[in-house]
């Protein structure tokens, strides 16, 4: 979301990423950043403003459209819903998901959000000083962690929440 450069606007960013990566000129960047827009959920006629114009979820829209740009078949996503309230986090993610079914990209999450990967990944890593303890399927997390350092990451979920994410989880994984 602050990857977005404050003093330009939006489509000289588009610009300036198609003209490095694609060789595209003026017209060719901004008829394929309107139509990238437009595939986060923005109205193409906002090409023109600048990030501070736009909501935080907005802004992360935006960048998930660049980082789309170059159909990538991998697309990291670090901390994507930082500082994003809740009702903004699940239409972002809920919106990523259904890009990856349309693209057919992968995408790597990187968050502190247990409960939030167990609803979204089909395979989760838990780290712990830079090393992978735990690997497995979203759902065996979820229900039986091995290593201690993902038990303690479940027991910092308030109990109420947990049960609500279990619920949820066996909802999308049935």
């Amino acid at each position: 979301m602050n990857s977005l450069n404050p003093v330009i606007t939006v489509e000289e960013q588009f610009r300036d990423m198609f003209k490095k990566h694609r060789g595209y000129n003026r017209e060719q960047s901004a008829e394929k950043a309107r139509e990238l827009l437009q595939l986060v959920g923005i109205a193409p006629e906002r090409l023109s403003d600048y990030p501070h114009q736009f909501s935080g979820g907005m802004r992360q829209r935006i960048v998930i459209a660049i980082g789309l740009a170059l159909k990538p078949d991998l697309l990291i996503m670090d901390e994507p819903t930082t500082a994003l309230d809740v009702v903004v986090q699940r239409e972002i993610l809920m919106q990523v998901h259904a890009l990856r079914k349309q693209f057919g990209f992968s995408v790597l999450f990187i968050t502190h959000d247990l409960s939030l990967m167990t609803q979204l990944c089909d395979r989760i890593g838990v780290m712990l000083k830079g090393e992978l303890v735990e690997v497995g399927a979203s759902r065996d997390i979820l229900t039986s962690p091995q290593h201690a350092y993902t038990q303690k990451l479940w027991q910092s979920i308030p109990a109420a929440f947990e049960q609500k994410m279990k619920q949820k989880t066996e909802e999308v994984t049935a």
